[in-house]
């Protein structure tokens, strides 16, 4: 997965500054380069009894819709606070840039459900813990949260080994 970090574009000081934001725009352009890392993913939980891929809003919309449609399992999204329709439960989390809340439909998972969590980007770890405690709420089991990229310079790796939570990237990055 090495050569995939040359799709993976720096943006420094964005959204604010000091942070350098890693865009996978280019690696979403690229058909190759996509199915690459979707045909990744796939391998990796295809024998794991996966019943439910759990996307987190927003990139993780795209890797997670296309992970249960090959794996043949429902996709649950998890998204940010009051754009759900339906009765919700929420966590609250914090992340590199302030806090928020996230929300996931009571009824989108039920208990024993084998769950993946799918993200772009493993940072700080507040985004995707709160999606692990919305799981949790529902008595579904975190198989693991998996990220086409971690950065392993920032404490989200800890943060979510520290509540047991198993831990899959495709590429790392340190200090970029």
């Amino acid at each position: 997965m090495n050569h995939l970090k040359s799709k993976i574009r720096n943006i420094p000081n964005f959204p604010k500054q000091g942070i350098n934001f890693k865009d996978i725009t280019p690696l979403l352009e690229d058909p190759k380069a996509l199915r690459e890392v979707t045909n990744a993913l796939y391998e990796r939980y295809k024998d794991m009894n996966i019943n439910k891929v759990v996307g987190v809003d927003a990139r993780g919309f795209i890797f997670g819709s296309i992970l249960s449609h090959l794996l043949g399992v429902g996709f649950t999204p998890a998204r940010k606070k009051g754009k759900l329709p339906f009765d919700t439960i929420t966590a609250h989390f914090t992340c590199e840039y302030g806090s928020a809340e996230m929300e996931m439909h009571k009824d989108a998972l039920k208990a024993g459900d084998r769950v993946v969590i799918i993200d772009d980007l493993l940072a700080t770890g507040g985004t995707a813990m709160a999606a692990v405690q919305l799981v949790r709420q529902l008595d579904a089991e975190v198989v693991e949260c998996a990220f086409v990229i971690g950065l392993t310079d920032l404490p989200g790796f800890k943060l979510l080994s520290d509540n047991k939570v198993d831990v899959f990237t495709l590429m790392n990055f340190e200090g970029e």
